[in-house]
């Protein structure tokens, strides 16, 4: 009985953790959020050079004011159909954490939304599919403003293995 009860401790602290603001985004008309901390800017479509010998989703470099970025699309990194990219497709550029230290990426999303501050009660664990699934990039569903949000834990979107491709890629 004490360890359900230190796992739900644990569950609500997590959740404590995640409260604060996330930038949403549309993929595929479902939302999803990014903590704003991860945010470096976003900016619109540009032309991106792309890398031989890389996965499909990682669509090749951009030049962001003299500093090469790797460039994914998060729709096939997420398995989802790939779209022609419209006015609305922008390009997040984050920051996460890599082997050698932080490196910046930038992530083609359909369309952003805006900063929602979202409550620690608005936030659930992320749903367990079994263990054949990984989601352990997902941080937690948000049910916010009528909707569900999936917010992200965008270290973990990516394994180890790819960080590495995207480090020698820019």
């Amino acid at each position: 009985m004490e360890k359900s009860v230190k796992s739900f401790d644990q569950t609500s602290k997590d959740v404590q953790d995640k409260e604060g603001k996330y930038l949403t985004f549309t993929l595929s008309d479902e939302e999803y959020g990014i903590g704003i901390l991860k945010i470096k800017e976003i900016i619109g479509m540009m032309p991106i050079t792309s890398v031989p010998q890389t996965p499909k989703y990682v669509k090749g470099v951009i030049n962001l004011r003299g500093k090469v970025i790797p460039v994914l699309d998060l729709r096939l990194r997420f398995g989802l159909e790939a779209i022609d990219y419209t006015d609305r497709t922008c390009i997040i550029v984050v920051e996460i954490e890599g082997e050698t230290g932080d490196i910046m990426i930038g992530l083609v999303v359909d369309t952003v939304s805006e900063v929602l501050n979202i409550r620690k009660d608005e936030i659930e664990p992320p749903p367990r599919f079994g263990t054949k699934l990984d989601t352990d990039y997902i941080m937690g569903i948000a049910k916010a403003e009528g909707g569900v949000k999936i917010l992200l834990e965008i270290d973990k979107v990516l394994k180890s293995e790819e960080i590495l491709l995207l480090e020698k890629t820019a």
